[in-house]
């Protein structure tokens, strides 16, 4: 029998990511995911939002309890957005890549489809580092071919207005051009 809540549960969407999703510094009704959960109830979408990110995520705490938030959530669709921590800890960017990994590995067993969304670090970590941080995310897409946002700042990542004053969260007023970014590559996955 399919009762409405186990339909809603097949429509959910997960956003798993660190305090650029969880809406650090600011309401968390203003964070982007909590944007995206207004604009599909507006639009009458049968899809629901639920944010489980948490700020200082590295993807070694990301991939630790993940199998709990699927089995919680069961949903439909992960928007994966870790690495920013890893990245700003100067962690392995291979080491990054196998818990990225893991995690979509994990979604797909549970039949959710997944947005990986990527970051880049600022340059004075080095060129190397960063081709390669930049790379883990790249790279992990196109070989377990899932949906890929490259930069999740790239709207506002110029502009200064755009942040508080640590200089590395968006402010409530940059949430709507980081939600419109993130809803071109999440938008296939609704179909």
């Amino acid at each position: 029998m399919f009762s409405p809540s186990a339909a809603a549960a097949e429509q959910g969407i997960l956003v798993y990511g660190d305090s650029l999703s969880a809406g650090f510094g600011i309401a968390v009704s203003q964070s982007w995911p909590a944007l995206l959960a207004q604009r599909l109830k507006t639009a009458g979408s049968p899809h629901t939002v639920t944010n489980a990110s948490i700020s200082g995520e590295t993807t070694a705490g990301g991939r630790a309890r993940l199998a709990a938030a699927l089995a919680r959530f069961k949903p439909a669709i992960v928007i994966l957005a870790l690495g920013a921590n890893d990245g700003l800890r100067g962690l392995p960017p291979a080491m990054m890549q196998d818990n990225l990994g893991s995690m979509v590995a994990l979604a797909k067993q549970h039949g959710a489809r997944v947005l990986l969304v990527g970051m880049h670090l600022p340059p004075n970590y080095g060129p190397k580092y960063t081709r390669e941080f930049d790379a883990a995310f790249r790279d992990l897409a196109r070989r377990e071919k899932i949906a890929f946002l490259p930069f999740l700042l790239e709207p506002v990542a110029l502009d200064q207005n755009a942040f508080q004053a640590d200089g590395l969260h968006p402010t409530a007023a940059a949430q709507p051009k980081l939600l419109d970014h993130v809803w071109k590559a999440l938008k296939p996955l609704l179909a």
